[in-house]
């Protein structure tokens, strides 16, 4: 097992929390099961902040950045039935991995944190 790619994260929640107010940066940032989980969290600046940062941390893992083939859209963060965070892959984000780090199997790890000014996220790429 190889680690070919670390990204990390860190925004100011008050940022997203004036972002959110605009519906067209929610529907241009979060998928729409992001948008709906958010609908039962009392605190969506600090929801949508850890899922921003860990959007961006995924992108610096790959070394990409968000821009071309990748868009916020594209990542999607949901969480198990214990509340751990993990990236939900669809068949364009698999490809992009595989073509940007050539593997074919990997590893994605997650890890989320916020407190009241800042959210974190923090991410592992590594080729199984």
């Amino acid at each position: 097992m190889k680690i070919v790619g670390i990204g990390v994260d860190i925004i100011q929640n008050k940022r997203i929390k004036k972002s959110i107010k605009n519906n067209n940066f929610i529907n241009r940032v979060f998928s729409k099961k992001e948008i709906l989980i958010s609908k039962n969290v009392s605190n969506k600046s600090n929801f949508f902040a850890k899922r921003f940062a860990a959007k961006e941390s995924l992108s610096k893992a790959i070394g990409s950045g968000i821009r071309n083939k990748l868009n916020f859209k594209d990542i999607e963060i949901l969480n198990d039935k214990l509340g751990k965070p993990f990236y939900n892959l669809n068949k364009k984000l698999r490809y992009l991995i595989s073509q940007k780090k050539k593997i074919k199997k990997f590893d994605l790890f997650l890890s989320i944190s916020d407190e009241k000014e800042y959210s974190i996220a923090f991410t592992i790429i590594q080729k199984k």
